[in-house]
């Protein structure tokens, strides 16, 4: 981790706060540099994004329908 903070020009703090989800919308430069020092395309990362927040509004909504009825 060291090393991806120190390559990305990101504290390693930082970079601990992001993986954990202390830093809720990290800048788009961090997460560009990130990306590129891990070998990641940004439409990559998007699309990988944008699958995890589908699948958990699935579950979200999956798990709604098993609640008894009032």
């Amino acid at each position: 981790m060291l090393d991806v903070a120190l390559r990305a020009g990101v504290s390693p703090e930082t970079l601990r706060k992001i993986e954990s989800g202390r830093v809720a919308t990290p800048a788009f430069p961090t997460i560009a540099a990130i990306a590129e020092v891990l070998g990641l395309s940004l439409d990559d990362l998007w699309s990988n994004a944008t699958k995890a927040s589908d699948d958990a509004t699935r579950q979200e909504v999956g798990a709604s329908h098993m609640l008894p009825s009032t």
